[in-house]
């Protein structure tokens, strides 16, 4: 490994990925997904037999002018209780000419800001203009990264926060309260969704937060939680009320996110009608054909997002010191 490869920590990702930079990185990588231009072998997760942890590991290639990206990490949902970061990683990124390593930085942040940046490109394609009531479940990391993301894509009036924990929402409410609209941490999920245009899924829950009855005409759902089988943050009545299910990838979807996975056994949904997000941004899917549609997005992540994200934080880096 040479001198000039580039360490870079979390507080270092952060600032150089800026947000509207982090949203410009995850709509390239879905543009070149959805043109069929982009590397993308399948991921590893691998759920522990020793504890609830699950050990992942994602290797792409966003294009010919940026080198491959492997990142390799760990959920641990047990974090959550002593206000740790749920994911951990350490992403790698290899010259594209030479492969020989040009930076090694923190995945953490890149998972926590790309994952929200791809959210905000999927409400951004999926939701109505005029969507300006969001609800978020969860206040972690996630939760707040997607408020931040979203209100960059849409023109935010409220938010509506619930987590499990009133402590946590307090906190999490108090931390958003310098974006400017009214941030409200409130004791249910279901008053938090009920009457939302948007609705951000931000948990581990093996069980579902979303129920498909609270959604209003016209609701876009977006979960980034459902990326095992065994994790499902809405129910069935969400999927059943979508008039389309939108995906990452449909393939990793299909083994992948738990909602998906259910409503594919059952005979619910079959693997045609997944739409990937890629297909929507490219305009060669469409999604919601009238302003009372719901929308159901679920991702579950993929290497391409990081891939993209960390060539914009090499590129800041190196911008930086020229």
């Amino acid at each position: 490994m040479t001198d000039d490869v580039l360490f870079l920590s979390g507080d270092q990702v952060t600032r150089l990925l800026d947000v509207d930079t982090a949203i410009a990185s995850q709509r390239a990588a879905f543009t070149a997904l959805g043109s069929g231009t982009a590397d993308l072998p399948a991921k590893i997760m691998h759920p522990s037999r020793f504890d609830d942890s699950v050990v992942f590991a994602y290797v792409s290639r966003l294009s010919a002018d940026s080198g491959a990206v492997a990142k390799f990490g760990s959920v641990n949902p047990g974090n959550a209780a002593a206000g740790l970061p749920t994911i951990h990683a350490v992403v790698s990124v290899l010259d594209p000419v030479t492969g020989r390593p040009a930076a090694v930085m923190d995945g953490a942040a890149v998972t926590t800001l790309r994952t929200a940046a791809a959210s905000a490109v999927a409400v951004d394609a999926l939701a109505t203009p005029d969507s300006a009531d969001l609800a978020v479940l969860g206040s972690g990391t996630q939760a707040l990264a997607h408020v931040r993301a979203i209100a960059r894509v849409r023109d935010l009036k409220s938010v509506r926060l619930w987590s499990p924990t009133p402590r946590n929402r307090a906190r999490a409410a108090g931390t958003l309260a310098d974006l400017g609209f009214a941030v409200e941490a409130v004791g249910t999920a279901e008053e938090a969704v009920t009457g939302a245009s948007l609705v951000a899924a931000c948990t581990l829950s093996t069980t579902p937060v979303v129920r498909g009855v609270w959604l209003a005409p016209g609701c876009t759902v977006v979960s980034v939680g459902s990326f095992e089988p065994t994790r499902r943050e809405v129910d069935a009545e969400v999927v059943r009320r979508a008039v389309a299910v939108v995906v990452d990838d449909p393939a990793t979807a299909a083994e992948h996110a738990g909602p998906v996975v259910d409503a594919l056994g059952s005979g619910l949904l079959d693997a045609g009608a997944l739409t990937a997000l890629g297909d929507v941004v490219t305009g060669r899917a469409v999604a919601r054909t009238g302003p009372d549609d719901i929308v159901y997005y679920n991702s579950v992540g993929l290497g391409i997002q990081d891939a993209a994200a960390a060539w914009a934080v090499v590129r800041a880096a190196r911008e930086e010191h020229a």
